[in-house]
């Protein structure tokens, strides 16, 4: 044989053993592989397949804003305050553009019953995802029925960067019920009567003192219907001092004590009710109703939860320069107000940076300053930057406005939320349809 020919042979022999040796590794060798790259892949689709819920516990705070980049957040509040309207839709939706490019549009509601029914209905009906409602201005009974419904996102405060200028304490309870990190504060509330000190020079000491002046003074003394809620604010009150103070209501409901107290509660207002506005015959349907007579003259007492909403109407030339405010001598209710998310919104992390930065002490100082709303804020003054503590305190003090010290030192709770829902279904029963 040729010695080209037995090279050539030998070549073709080496090269059937090694494509039989690669055949063997290939067997071996391309299954592995081809797990790896599955696995691999998956890692890096897994972002893009687990919804935000499965994700933000562990994600990073800087993560959470780029993730709502771009995303457009539905606000549902209460919509009676303009000042309250035009800040958020105005000066708050502008610094949420420009800083974290999130879209807020704000979905202003005569009360929160318009976006309970909206997230009750979409979960009934299976939409987990995409829902109509992102952030919500909420407290009381209206978080603990949504907590209970499972319509809540959460918990997520306790992810917020800014929950370090509250006190602990305040993120424990809202009206008695269980917060658990399902909602963050949004501003403070403490209750205050407003009145025309022309017409009242000397105002009712407690609320008894009131509904006497109510007989006396036929026409000038009204409150929303509950469950308005200033009108149950007033009844609430009614309770108070029928009951001699709070502390009966701030456990459980009790169905003893109640029975025990509101008949009494029922007999008072049924009294009143002939010498309130329009003989008793209706009830106003909210706080800006009420606001609007007492502007015009029609009433002279106006309960509020807002210690500055004077003021600011003042300002605008809605009340005249007479319109002043003061508490019981006996004390007012007054507690926090919250924003919480839908369990079914897009926009998770958009709401997350919209409740943070709310609680910044730059946002929360330009709303309570006059070119705000004449916010209360929620924070704890204490644990502020010295800049911003001298920044609340250098705030001007309107003549309507009660000072901070009266307003804590006369400052009561709230009831627990089973107490409020109880309350409000029984004076429809009771005083309204009697």
């Amino acid at each position: 044989m040729a010695p080209g020919i037995s090279i050539l042979s030998e070549v073709k022999n080496i090269n059937k053993k090694f494509e039989k040796y690669a055949l063997k590794r290939a067997i071996v060798v391309i299954p592995l592989l081809l797990t790896v790259l599955s696995s691999l892949s998956a890692l890096g689709r897994s972002d893009e397949i687990l919804p935000f819920e499965e994700r933000y516990q562990t994600m990073d705070w800087e993560d959470i804003v780029a993730e709502a980049d771009g995303q457009t957040l539905y606000f549902y509040m209460w919509g009676g305050n303009e000042s309250y309207n035009r800040w958020v839709s105005s000066w708050f939706a502008g610094r949420l553009m420009e800083k974290y490019n999130v879209h807020l549009q704000m979905v202003p509601v005569d009360g929160p019953g318009v976006y309970i029914n909206k997230v009750l209905a979409e979960k009934q009906a299976g939409r987990n995802s995409g829902g109509s409602v992102d952030l919500m201005w909420i407290n009381g009974e209206n978080f603990r029925a949504m907590k209970k419904a499972d319509l809540l996102f959460g918990p997520f405060a306790d992810r917020l960067p800014n929950i370090s200028y509250m006190d602990e304490s305040k993120l424990e309870f809202d009206f008695g019920y269980p917060i658990e990190g399902y909602e963050s504060p949004y501003g403070a509330a403490q209750s205050v009567f407003e009145y025309n000190s022309a017409r009242v020079p000397d105002p009712p000491s407690d609320m008894g003192a009131l509904l006497e002046w109510a007989k006396e003074n036929p026409g000038r003394l009204t409150y929303p219907a509950p469950p308005d809620f200033t009108g149950s604010l007033f009844v609430r009150h009614v309770f108070y001092y029928v009951a001699g103070g709070y502390e009966d209501f701030m456990g459980p409901f009790d169905e003893e004590i109640y029975s025990r107290i509101a008949p009494k509660v029922w007999e008072l207002l049924n009294e009143v009710e002939p010498y309130l506005w329009s003989e008793g015959k209706t009830y106003p349907s909210n706080l800006s109703r009420t606001q609007d007579l007492l502007a015009n003259g029609e009433i002279w007492f106006s309960i509020n939860y807002s210690p500055d909403g004077a003021a600011d109407y003042i300002s605008k030339g809605r009340f005249p320069e007479s319109i002043r405010t003061y508490m019981f001598d006996t004390g007012m209710i007054g507690n926090l107000n919250f924003l919480a998310i839908s369990f079914n919104s897009n926009a998770k992390a958009a709401a997350m940076v919209a409740a943070n930065e709310v609680l910044s002490p730059e946002v929360q100082y330009h709303a309570a300053s006059p070119e705000g709303m004449f916010w209360m804020s929620p924070l704890d003054m204490e644990r502020l930057p010295e800049t911003y503590r001298r920044k609340f305190e250098s705030l001007p003090l309107a003549p309507s406005r009660l000072p901070a010290e009266t307003l804590n030192r006369f400052s009561l709770p709230e009831p627990g939320a089973d107490w409020l829902t109880r309350i409000e279904r029984d004076w429809q029963a009771e005083v309204l349809r009697k």
